[in-house]
Formats: C-alpha cells, sequence, structure tokens
C-alpha cells in the first residue's frame, strides 16, 4: 500500500532514525544466521521478556543460552544436531521442544506466577531479576479488590504509610521506609504527576481505567532524578488488547451509604493501525463530616497508531477533577462549613517507540502535567475551644479567611535507547544497556487573591543517565548513574547497583532460593514554596541544597509447595539528609526562612507472603518493621520532631492480610490493613497534650457474583467492622460504608 510505503519512509528519515543509525556504528554487531529462534509465550499468548532460553544436546546438557529480549524473542546461532531447546522462567513451568528454525515455546503460569515490571529499570523485566524491592498489582488485583483509589490500594504494599485527613477525598500523603510524604516520585506511563519539588496529593488518584500499579522502594533518582528519594510509583494505563480487535464495553454503578454513588465507562478495541483505550468515571460522596463532600470526576485516554512493523506513535490523555470540602479537625471542635479544596488535574502525553533491529529500541516522549488548585475559605466562623475528651485547651481558636490559588505547568520530554550488546549467557553474560536523557520545565504561579499577591516561579532540570544490566543463567546484576542539574541546586550525581544471585534453582516441590542486595541514592529539589516564596513568615531560600538520602537493602526470597507459596525477607537501612525545614530568623517578628537543617534515619525489616494453596483460593500478607530516629531536628522545641524521636506519622509496627475465595460463579476478597501506635500530634494546644497516636485496624470486604457472561452484581463494605479512630489525630476517619452496584460487559 502507498500510504504503509510513505510512514516507513518517513519513520526511516527521521531525526531520531539518522541518530540511531550512527550510535549503532559504534556497537559491536554479531551476525544472525538464525539456527534456532522463535518467541516464549504465556497461556494467553502473551510475551516473557528475560525468560532463559537454552540449547540442550543429545545427553541433556547445555550447549549455549541466551535470554529472550523485550518482546520474548530469541535467537541462538550455534546449536548441535538433534538438540532441544528449553526455556524457563521463575514463576512458570519450563518447557522443551525439538530444535527447529522457528520455535513458539508457551510456558504455563505457576500458582504463584512472576510479575514482568518496568518500574526498576525503565525496561520490561521479571521482578524477581531487578534486584528492587518491588510489588505490582496488577490487572487480577485490581478486578479482585475493586479499591476506588489508588492510596487505598498501596496500603497492602510493605512499607508504606497512608494519612488521609478525613473522609475520601481529604488530603492524602504515602510515606515509605521513614522518608517524606514529598520523596516519593509518581509517574502515569513514563509521566511524572509530581508538583514541582515532589509534593503528591493522593486524594483524588482513582484506579479507573488503570491496567496496572507498581512501587519500587528505596532511592531511584539513578533513573529517574529528583523526587524519587523513598519510592517510585507508577500507574500504567488500560491499554486494547489487539489480538482481540472488536470493541470492548464496559458499564458500571455503585451507590451505598454516605450518598455515595460510583460509576464508569469504557470502551477499547483496534482498528487497522490503531487501538484506543477510553474511560470515564464519577465518585461522589458526602462522607460522614458536615462539609466534607466530595466530588470527583476522572477521564482516561490511550490511543495508539502503529507506524509500520516497528514503530509506534500513543497518545496518553488522563484528568481527575476534584472537589472537596475541607471541615477541619471535628473531633475537636465545631467544623468549619464553608472551606473548600478544588483541584483540576489534567496530563497529556505522546511516545514514539521504534524497535530499530532485534538489538536496539529507542523511545522518544513529551508530555505537560497541569494541576490548578483553589484553597479557600471567606467565611470567619465563630471561635471554638478545642476540646478532646477531658481534655481542653486554654483558649479559643479563631477562624482565619484565606483564598489561595496555585497553578502548575510541568514540561517533560525524554529520550531513550536500549541497546542489546551481547546475547551469549552461557559464557559472557546477556549485556544490555540503556542510556537516557530528561527535561523537565517547571512553571508555577502562586496567588493569595486576599492580599492581591501573584509570585511566578520558573526552573528547569536536566538529567542523563546510563545504565548496565548483565544476566547470567544464575546471577543478574543492574548497576547505573544519573547526572542531574537543576536551576535551584545545581549539578549532582546519583549512583544505584543491585545484585540477584540464584542460590538453589528449583527442584522438586522446593522452588528457586534467591538472594539480593543493593545501594543506591536519592535527591530531591525544593519545593516551590521554600525556593520562592516572598512571606516574612516562610521566606524562600534560593540557596538551599536538595534533600538527599542513602539507602541500603539486602533480602532472600524462597519459593516452595511447587510454587505454591513465595517468602520474601527484606532488610534496609535508610538516612535522610539535608532536610528542608523553616527556621526563625527574627524572633521579635517571627519571620522564618527555610533552611536544608534536618537528618533522620529510619532501617528495618520488610516480609511479604503470597500463597495458592488451592485453584479457588489465594492469600497475602506482609509486615513491616520500622525503626526509625530524629538525629538533627527540624524543630527542636517541638516534643514530637525533637532529638531522639520516632519520626513523626511512622509507625514502628504495620502490616496488611488478605485472601481470595472463587467458587462457582461467588468471588471473595477481604483485606485486612493494621497500623500500630506512631508519634503525632493534636496541634490544637490541648492540655495535657496528645503526643502519639495508637494505631488502628480496618478490614475492606469485596463479593461479586456472575449473573451472566456479561454481568455481575457487587457488593463492597469498607471498614467492615466500623472501626472508629483518626489517622492523623483530630480527624476521624470513615466508618462502615457500603456499596450495592452492578458491572456490565460485552
Amino acid at each position: 500500500m502507498r500510504t504503509s510505503r510513505l510512514w516507513r519512509l518517513a519513520v526511516a528519515c527521521s531525526p531520531l532514525h539518522v541518530l540511531t543509525l550512527a550510535l549503532l556504528t559504534t556497537i559491536p554487531l554479531f551476525a544472525d544466521p538464525a539456527a534456532v529462534a522463535g518467541i516464549v509465550v504465556d497461556q494467553s499468548g502473551r510475551a516473557l521478556p528475560r525468560a532463559l532460553v537454552r540449547v540442550l544436546d543429545a545427553s541433556g546438557a547445555a550447549a549455549s543460552s541466551t535470554f529472550a529480549d523485550d518482546a520474548g524473542r530469541f535467537q541462538i546461532t550455534a546449536a548441535p544436531a538433534s538438540c532441544r531447546v528449553e526455556a524457563s522462567m521463575t514463576g512458570f513451568s519450563s518447557v522443551t521442544a525439538p530444535c527447529s528454525s522457528s520455535s513458539r515455546l508457551v510456558l504455563s503460569v505457576a500458582p504463584i506466577a512472576e510479575t514482568v515490571v518496568v518500574t526498576p529499570t525503565r525496561t520490561e523485566a521479571p521482578a524477581d531479576q531487578t534486584g528492587a524491592s518491588v510489588t505490582a498489582f496488577t490487572s487480577a488485583d485490581l478486578e479482585r479488590r475493586r479499591v476506588p483509589l489508588v492510596a487505598d490500594l498501596l496500603r497492602s504494599a510493605p512499607g508504606t504509610m497512608l494519612i488521609r485527613t478525613g473522609g475520601v477525598g481529604s488530603v492524602t500523603s504515602l510515606f515509605v521506609r521513614g522518608g517524606e510524604s514529598n520523596q516519593n516520585k509518581v509517574l502515569l506511563d513514563g509521566i511524572p504527576l509530581n508538583e514541582p519539588g515532589g509534593t503528591f496529593n493522593f486524594s483524588n488518584l482513582t484506579t479507573d481505567n488503570i491496567e496496572r500499579v507498581e512501587i519500587v522502594r528505596g532511592a531511584q533518582s539513578a533513573l529517574f532524578g529528583s523526587d524519587a528519594m523513598a519510592s517510585v510509583v507508577q500507574l500504567f494505563t488500560k491499554r486494547a488488547d489487539r489480538a482481540d480487535a472488536r470493541p470492548h464495553v464496559a458499564l458500571s454503578l455503585e451507590g451505598g451509604t454516605f450518598g455515595t454513588v460510583r460509576g464508569s465507562a469504557s470502551v477499547s478495541g483496534a482498528s487497522g493501525p490503531v487501538d484506543y483505550a477510553l474511560g470515564a468515571a464519577r465518585f461522589d460522596t458526602d462522607n460522614e463530616a458536615p462539609n466534607n463532600q466530595f466530588r470527583n470526576t476522572t477521564l482516561s485516554a490511550n490511543v495508539g497508531v502503529a507506524l509500520g512493523d516497528s514503530a509506534t506513535l500513543r497518545v496518553i490523555g488522563r484528568g481527575e477533577l476534584e472537589h472537596v470540602g475541607t471541615p477541619g479537625q471535628t473531633a475537636f471542635g465545631r467544623p468549619d462549613l464553608d472551606a473548600f479544596f478544588e483541584r483540576h488535574d489534567g496530563v497529556g502525553g505522546i511516545t514514539f517507540d521504534q524497535q530499530l533491529s532485534p538489538r536496539f529500541r529507542q523511545r522518544a516522549a513529551y508530555s505537560l502535567a497541569i494541576s490548578d488548585q483553589q484553597s479557600t475559605d471567606l467565611v470567619a466562623d465563630p471561635p471554638y475551644t478545642p476540646r478532646f475528651g477531658d481534655r481542653e485547651a486554654p483558649f479559643a481558636f479563631s477562624d482565619f479567611t484565606f483564598d489561595s490559588r496555585t497553578n502548575l505547568r510541568r514540561h517533560h520530554a525524554s529520550y531513550q535507547a536500549d541497546m542489546r550488546l551481547t546475547t551469549d549467557a552461557s559464557s559472557y553474560g546477556d549485556h544490555r544497556l540503556t542510556v537516557l536523557a530528561d527535561w523537565d520545565g517547571e512553571r508555577a504561579t502562586l496567588v493569595d487573591k486576599l492580599a492581591a499577591t501573584d509570585t511566578p516561579a520558573s526552573r528547569n532540570n536536566f538529567g542523563a543517565a546510563v545504565q548496565h544490566q548483565a544476566l547470567w543463567a544464575r546471577t543478574f546484576v543492574t548497576v547505573g548513574a544519573r547526572v542531574e542539574h537543576n536551576d535551584s541546586f545545581g549539578t549532582a550525581a546519583v549512583p544505584r547497583g543491585s545484585i540477584v544471585y540464584v542460590v538453589h534453582a528449583s527442584s522438586g516441590s522446593l522452588g528457586d532460593t534467591r538472594v539480593k542486595a543493593s545501594a543506591g541514592l536519592g535527591i530531591k529539589e525544593p519545593t516551590v514554596l521554600q525556593s520562592f516564596s516572598p512571606s516574612p513568615f516562610f521566606k524562600g531560600n534560593p540557596d538551599l541544597q536538595p534533600e538527599r538520602s542513602r539507602t541500603i537493602e539486602a533480602g532472600i526470597e524462597q519459593r516452595f509447595a511447587s510454587d505454591r507459596a513465595r517468602i520474601e525477607a527484606t532488610w534496609f537501612d535508610n538516612r535522610y539528609r539535608n532536610l528542608i525545614a523553616t527556621r526563625t530568623t527574627d524572633p521579635a517578628t517571627f519571620a522564618s526562612e527555610y533552611f536544608n537543617i534536618g537528618l533522620t534515619s529510619a532501617r528495618g525489616a520488610e516480609i511479604a507472603l503470597d500463597v495458592a494453596p488451592a485453584t479457588a483460593l489465594r492469600g497475602r500478607a506482609g509486615y513491616t518493621l520500622l525503626v526509625s530516629e530524629v538525629l538533627e531536628s527540624t524543630a527542636p522545641t517541638s516534643p514530637v520532631f525533637q532529638q531522639g524521636q520516632w519520626l513523626f506519622r511512622r509507625p514502628r509496627h504495620s502490616g496488611f492480610v488478605g485472601a481470595t475465595l472463587s467458587v462457582n460463579r461467588v468471588t471473595a476478597d477481604i483485606t485486612g490493613v493494621f497500623i500500630g501506635r506512631f508519634v503525632d500530634s493534636d496541634f490544637a494546644s490541648l492540655e495535657p497534650p496528645i503526643l502519639s497516636n495508637p494505631g488502628y485496624t480496618t478490614w475492606d470486604a469485596r463479593v461479586s457474583y456472575r449473573v451472566t457472561a456479561q454481568l455481575r452484581a457487587l457488593l463492597s463494605v469498607d471498614n467492615l467492622s466500623d472501626a472508629s479512630y483518626m489517622e492523623p489525630l483530630g480527624y476521624p476517619a470513615l466508618g462502615r460504608a457500603a456499596r450495592v452496584g452492578f458491572r456490565f460487559g460485552f
């Protein structure tokens, strides 16, 4: 076809293609007279990247080996006569077949399957080869759990702590392994969503039209630059299945207590070179407290266009439009009846992805993330005296009015090239090189409507990184480093490395035994407020250094009971320095300025268990021990931030447990989360003050009944035991909340 030839000509003549050809002249390529070639897939036909492929001679000994590429393809050029080819991967049953010029090897999924992840290496890889502590929530997990908000999904990942200031839709912060809430990089299909300086409010980030969620714990700045000090959370938008191109439509509607209504509609499919997945959702609830109504609309799109046989142009779009009332600390006094927070977030991105040759892949992307926020309280409510039980403040609190706007724009452009240098896993290893460059253009405007002030801010960040992955049959090594140049703090270098070793290969009922270790550095730029604020009470400091982290971890993973159980234990040791906070510069006027004055440490252990004793039953559990300490305080006179204290709102003991049962037409899931005691503050001048939170335990339940092949009836119950607790002190959490509804799809 003439159109197809024009596409191929345009791609071949693109500047990226020319750059690629120049790079390829420096890479030693080898002749590929295919003796044994093919593809490794699972039972659904999905490619299995980095599956180990061995050629066995007549005696059964391995003559040569390699790893499948990102598309599951493999090629071995030297094969003995009468040989057999074997493919294996942890979490799948091995398979062998006679050698032929073209083989399709289908691996059966084990009861505890391995998950292919992207975030730890920015390339597709089995999680157990990356050396990172990563938790992936797959599409099957999202289907079983039916959690409306991403934040509540992350509660059942090891090492995490979520704090929500009241009902659904209120400010929601994530703490990972002792890190601060603004030290987590949040991505959507590779697009950064954080505000400049790392802040991210999970209040209205929904799971609608999301295919998978990954969270990688530990410093990941070597790949992702600023903000990735404690973790990286990445969401992947749903894509159409091109193997089943017909249009698919899904509708759902639920309603329940507290005036809750949740509905969604989506359509996906493919036509010719185009695939599409579009979705819209609405989530409304009144919550329990007065003036805490939450209204949120989600719009999502993922559209791809195949440009010939080797390239794809993909467009991603997502919008989250939130309005929520903010009544304040209603446990201590009267609610604020008019204050509200409004937030309109939008993100759009375009990616060009090209597999130029079996050994070279390149990707170029541009995106724009927008966040327009309004926090308003225009009516001064009557004064009140905070009280809780027999505690009372010695004076009355007065309301104050405000009307602030924050307008944020984040441009992001990136280029990434993945090169496969050698493929001989049996001798020299399978070596893969990634080089990448990122640019972020951060633009912000801080507006105080009542004071009639308007503060613009602008900052550019550039980062370049290189990563080398070396794979052998029982050893996997990843090393990388990044140089980051930031308009605020200058230039910084951050390395990271990891190693995985298979101590015992699967045999009989005892599965793989793997040990791993990794270490890395993290950095985070100051927030816009910390760098540019004109207020004398929290004056910005243009000379701030980046916050920094150092993370070390080591662990072991054991599979047993013929891959029906897996346990993983990880020890970690983190240190966070140069933490930014205000310090009083003039006690007479209460003037303060931001400085790098904080130092903390956090070490501990995580244990995660997955079991599948029967086809119909699956279980999961996790426990985290976090021993944290303030080494240099950002507020030495405060009893909750003083030196030697536990880190604020980070419990020493936490964990989760859950199970899923599927019998005939019924699927039931239950998840419990427990949070131990943690340092907190009433911030209400109560006497005597409350300086710790006793923690809590909650249970959520989900039941679905398959009425027909297209229709399911749904029941969801949050806080099943109707536990009464406060996540931060003063903000009562939502009581038992139930929803019933249906999902229809064809």
